[in-house]
């Protein structure tokens, strides 16, 4: 069986109206009884004396998507979720933006929150997404995950 390999990556920030509209759309979804969101908003740090202004996100998409169907199906196996929603950001996101939404559905807390936890950290340490912080004098350098 082939897995579907569905695109998660969205230029630029994430709309609040996305992670909205996903939240209704399981409103009639009435098996559902928990939800567990990530939200991942870029920060304005202070990096040796100078403030991040935004974040400049690169991929190697074909490798992320499959990485990332492997990883949906992992968790779907372990978890007894009902839906799963992943999406980050590609391209310049302003400090206060969101960049990356995880979103899991299912029966009971314990599953979307431990889901929706384990996705988030295999996102974080297994797709080859890679940030350029942007500093406000408009110099650059890769960011290191914290």
């Amino acid at each position: 069986m082939t897995q579907a390999i569905h695109n998660i990556f969205i230029q630029g920030p994430i709309p609040p109206g996305l992670v909205a509209e996903s939240i209704s759309k399981h409103s009639t979804k009435t098996a559902i009884g928990a939800h567990s969101i990530f939200l991942g908003q870029i920060r304005a740090d202070q990096v040796d004396g100078k403030t991040v202004a935004a974040i400049e996100y690169t991929c190697n998409q074909d490798i992320a998507l499959q990485q990332m169907a492997d990883i949906r199906a992992e968790v779907f196996n372990k978890y007894e979720l009902s839906c799963m929603h992943v999406y980050h950001s590609e391209g310049y996101i302003a400090a206060g933006e969101i960049c990356f939404f995880v979103f899991t559905s299912a029966a009971h807390r314990k599953a979307a929150m431990a889901a929706c936890e384990e996705l988030v950290e295999r996102i974080k340490k297994e797709l080859p997404i890679w940030g350029k912080e942007i500093f406000e004098d408009e110099s650059h350098q890769w960011k290191i995950n914290r």
